[in-house]
């Protein structure tokens, strides 16, 4: 399969996605027939490496899946890219984990919780893990788990992150949320479970381009960084959302007669002039978004490690792409009248979506751009990037 033919695959979807849109958050959950026609394109061998049937395309077309699926429903469009994106993450993992899961499986479907809410204690031939997760999306469809642990050690406790099969998890219904409603992003609950050492990772070693899959396979795919990656995973929904979003305030304004008058929006300047600006404003976020993949994926393609300043700045930047979408959306909303606000209407939707997905801990500003700051300044940084 070629990349473009698999994009256009994934876009085609987008009328049933979000056709469904409504009752995936009344279930609280991707529908079911939606996840199985998503899981039909293979779009989950995406980052898979070639060594084991998948496809290692790349992280710009990546994006345009991403906001395909955005701009259709982004509670779904976000468990899909997440877990297209946790086959990237097997793949940083040695040799021996990654020809036993993927020796298994064509592509696993999966929730990575990188808060390190477990505890893991050395054995033989591996170690007991236990603890309990929130933000566990991809969990009601998911075959496997992937979750964070300090682990215990010689010395200090190390960061590190194991893979178990789903069906050794327990999944707590907590996902009561104003939005993202429809990801079902419910808690993880692992209580003494073993796991092989090969299928642990310590999340220092993956982070900066350098990881084992990253020699093993010495492709750019697993020599990007880590935290870029996943930021950029978690903003190309927001960008189709908001791109969506500007689509409808066009048809709106056109149909729309503002309250009080027999006039039509689109008639008033000032739409006009809104309408304008948002346009501008989302085919400029785009790019940015497409340009951040780049220079993100530039990185491994140059075959040196990504300097923790430049990681900081990335990820300073994909905070903005995300604030300036959740922005559009506001400002879409504040010129569309109470109607958006109505609960048969996507854009009220769309705003409690965004006004949550951008409270995501990657995108957080103040701790991203106080790390990156520091950065600059010959300090060492706030927090881990």
């Amino acid at each position: 399969m070629q990349e473009q033919e698999l994009i256009r695959t994934i876009s085609e979807l987008a009328p049933m996605i979000e056709a469904h849109a409504t009752e995936a958050e009344r279930q609280r959950k991707p529908v079911d027939a939606v996840m199985a026609a998503i899981e039909a394109t293979q779009v989950y061998r995406y980052f898979v490496p070639k060594k084991y049937g998948g496809f290692e395309f790349s992280l710009e077309g990546f994006m345009e899946i991403g906001m395909a699926l955005g701009t259709a429903d982004i509670s779904t469009a976000w468990v899909v890219t997440f877990c297209i994106e946790h086959n990237w993450l097997v793949g940083l993992y040695d040799e021996q984990a990654q020809a036993d899961i993927f020796g298994k499986n064509p592509y696993i479907i999966a929730p990575g919780t990188l808060a390190p809410r477990g505890k893991a204690s050395p054995v033989e031939g591996g170690y007991m893990v236990s603890g309990h997760w929130e933000w566990g999306t991809g969990v009601m469809h998911a075959n496997y788990v992937m979750v964070a642990a300090m682990t215990e050690h010689a010395g200090p406790p190390e960061f590190c992150m194991y893979i178990l099969p789903r069906a050794e998890a327990e999944v707590l219904d907590t996902w009561q949320m104003s939005g993202m409603v429809a990801t079902g992003s419910n808690d993880i609950v692992i209580n003494n479970r073993f796991v092989p050492a090969h299928l642990r990772v310590n999340l220092a070693d993956i982070r900066a381009g350098d990881s084992p899959g990253a020699r093993l396979h010495e492709t750019p795919v697993f020599r990007m960084p880590m935290l870029p990656v996943l930021g950029l995973t978690a903003a190309s929904p927001a960008v189709g959302c908001a791109r969506k979003v500007v689509d409808l305030f066009a048809e709106r304004v056109r149909e729309r007669t503002v309250y009080g008058s027999t006039s039509r929006q689109s008639d008033n300047a000032l739409a006009q002039s809104r309408l304008g600006h948002l346009k501008a404003r989302i085919t400029t976020l785009e790019g940015t978004l497409k340009q951040t993949a780049r220079d993100t994926m530039a990185w491994g393609e140059s075959g040196q490690i990504c300097p923790e300043t430049e990681r900081a700045h990335l990820r300073v930047r994909i905070g903005h792409i995300v604030r300036e979408a959740r922005n559009i959306v506001r400002d879409v909303i504040e010129a569309s009248g109470a109607h958006a606000h109505n609960l048969s209407s996507p854009l009220q939707r769309a705003l409690r979506d965004l006004e949550t997905l951008s409270c995501h801990t990657v995108f957080d500003l103040d701790i991203a751009t106080e790390s990156y700051g520091r950065l600059l300044l010959g300090l060492p940084a706030s927090s881990p990037v």
